[in-house]
Order: C-alpha cells, then structure tokens, then sequence
C-alpha cells in the first residue's frame, strides 16, 4: 500500500458545504416510516449533479475525481437520513455507471450513460442467485450464444432497485464448465421479451430502497447488448465490487457524523440526577468510542478513494475499508441508541432506522465473514475464495 498524500483543495471543501445544505433542504424530509422509492427526490440529485459525479462530462457529467466524489457522497450520508434512498443512488454509481463507463463500447455509453446521469433511467445489478451466494461466479443463468444473438435463462435476486429499474446488467455463464471464465456481462432494458421482476423483496432496513428478484425466461438479445468480451464478466463483476466495496459506505460515514452530533447534544443537554448526562463517564465513553470510529472510518474512506483515484486500488484496501465502515456504523448506531436511552428507541428520533439500516452494510457487496477472507489472502494466509 502507498502512503497517502493529500490536502484538501478550497473547491472540494466547498462543493461539500454545497452538497450538505443540499441534503438537509431538499432529502431529509422523509418520515422514519417512509418504504417507497421517490423518482422526485432521484430527479432532483441528478439535478443537482450527484448521479453524475464519476462520469465525463461528454456524457453529461462532472468528471469528478475519486476524493471529491466521496467528499459528496459523504455530506450526502450526513445531510440526509433517508439511508435507502442514498443506498440506492450508490447501487446505481458503483454497479451501473461504473462498469459501463469501463467496459462498454462507444455505443453503449452514448445509449446509456446520460439517462443513467440525469436521473431518467435508475440501474441495477444482477449477480446473485438463489444458489450462489457469496460464490458468486457459480451461475445457473445461461447465456447461450446463436448466430449474432444471445438467449438468457435463469433468475436473479437481492436485485437492488429491480422493481423501479430501467435498465440491468446481469451476468450469465456461456459455459459453466469455464467456471468464473465462462462468466459474461449484458446490458438490458427492462423491456426486453422475458424478463420480468418477481416479487419484491421486503427488507428489515433500507425500506426506501427496493429490491426484487429478476427472471430471465430465453431473453432473446442482440450481441450488442453484451458487456465487455464474451468470458469478461468476472472482471467487470470485481470491478464494480472495487467501487462499491469502497465506497458504499461513504454515506454511512457522514450518517455516523450526523448520530455523533445528535448523541453529542443530547448528552449535555439532558439532566439525570442534576448533572447533564454526558458528564458521567459510562455515556461519555460511548461518545468517545463513537468519535473514534467516525474519524478511523473516514480515514480509510479516504484512503481507498485516493488509491482509486492513483489506479492503485487492491481488493485488501476495498475490502479494509468495507468491513471496518459496515461494522462501525452497527457499533455506533447501537451506542446512539443507548446514549438516547427510552427515546433511541422509538422512531420519533430516527436511530434506529439508522441502525436496520447498517446491519445490511454487513451482508451486501459481500459479507463481513467475506470481507475477513480477502484480507486474509491479502496478507498471504490463505489462497481460498
């Protein structure tokens, strides 16, 4: 790993104050029982430019670079509360645009890249399966290649966004006995013949978020659709899982910013025994454990930003900073509670919706057991998957 070397410029801390005031005066208005996607609120940050952000602006973007894009996403997380809505907008970036951006031809991204940035299209990202988890190159979708067509079988799930999704890449095998190299990626509107969004999937967190479960039943697809090379798909999947393990949490990070601050004026304003409640040093262990984690947090958010943005990024650093953000905002979230006493319990305070949502950052972009193996094998102690 190399060092980092970074200062701030005006400008980014700036676009980040711009970022905040965004947040609390046009996202933050959702109820703690608020379940459904608003297309209103999605317009209105790719109006104010964050779908946007990794994307050129020959496609209608910013072309904002790695650090500046987490700064945002960051203030995103502290301004806003609505975590499902954020999580969504993250999906979108890392396992949408991102791969598109990388691997698809000048016609693809001319096709998709500027509804992806405007807000007119939302994405999502099918690899999982009812029986590959975790193992997430042991697909039964098939991919079966005829003349210059493909026809697609087989069903995904855990599909974030899927129930309001436009467009999907999904993955699929054009031979199974290739393993992870028979693995092959593919662009679909939704309104391709044979695919359909099953049930939705209801979920204890991210409510604001939706997730379903897509089935492809001989989906009939011009070769053009394919993402990357025919056998490419491996690559294309741990390119977005660099991305996303990253920097999905960045927003996780500024919520944890924003339950510091909430604990932090609780506890000297709330009496017990005629002393504010922070002067007892049982609570103020809590707030201090709590800042430890934010500042830690955000260092290794900034860490991998700043090696993405030097193309040094290693699954160590993604994986790194995926397991301590995910386990950190659950810790945090559960001191906060307890900081609040009766009131952290009840919804009128927001925290713990805060707290259903962090539990998933244990378990999506690959679980913390999964996050543990890869550092393992970073180190050089096991050669397992």
């Amino acid at each position: 790993m190399q060092a980092m070397s970074h200062t701030w410029t005006p400008e980014q801390l700036d676009f980040q104050k711009s970022v905040l005031a965004f947040a609390r005066n046009e996202l933050d208005s959702a109820s703690p029982e608020a379940r459904g996607f608003s297309r209103e609120l999605w317009k209105k940050c790719a109006a104010f430019g964050i779908q946007g952000l990794p994307v050129p602006d020959e496609f209608g973007g910013s072309g904002a670079d790695a650090m500046t894009t987490m700064l945002a996403m960051e203030a995103l997380g502290r301004g806003c509360r609505d975590n499902g809505l954020l999580f969504s907008l993250h999906a979108h970036m890392w396992a949408v645009l991102t791969p598109i951006l990388r691997f698809g031809t000048a016609e693809q991204k001319a096709k998709w890249l500027p509804g992806l940035v405007d807000g007119t299209l939302v994405g999502a990202h099918g690899m999982t399966e009812p029986d590959s988890g975790s193992d997430s190159f042991s697909l039964r979708a098939k991919a079966t290649k005829r003349g210059d067509e493909y026809v697609l079988s087989g069903s995904k799930t855990f599909v974030t966004n899927a129930p309001v999704a436009d467009v999907f890449i999904v993955f699929a095998t054009t031979d199974r006995a290739k393993g992870m190299w028979g693995v092959t990626g593919f662009i679909l509107p939704k309104d391709t013949p044979g695919l359909t969004v099953s049930r939705p999937i209801h979920k204890m967190g991210l409510k604001t978020s939706p997730m379903g479960e897509v089935v492809m039943t001989e989906c009939v697809v011009p070769a053009a659709a394919r993402l990357g090379r025919e056998g490419q798909g491996s690559a294309i999947f741990n390119h977005s899982m660099g991305w996303e393990r990253s920097c999905i949490l960045a927003s996780a990070v500024g919520g944890m910013e924003r339950q510091l601050d909430a604990s932090l004026e609780y506890a000297k304003t709330r009496k017990q025994f005629g002393k504010s409640i922070g002067s007892f040093q049982l609570v103020a262990t809590k707030l201090v454990d709590m800042k430890m984690r934010l500042d830690t947090s955000r260092l290794l958010l900034y860490r991998t930003a700043w090696s993405h943005a030097q193309g040094t990024i290693t699954p160590l650093e993604a994986a790194m900073a995926k397991l301590y953000i995910s386990e950190s905002a659950v810790a945090s979230g559960l001191d906060a509670i307890q900081v609040h006493g009766g009131w952290g319990y009840t919804e009128e305070y927001g925290l713990e919706r805060d707290l259903r949502d962090a539990i998933g950052g244990r378990l999506y972009s690959g679980t913390s057991e999964i996050q543990r193996l890869i550092i393992a094998r970073g180190l050089g102690l096991t050669t397992e998957n």
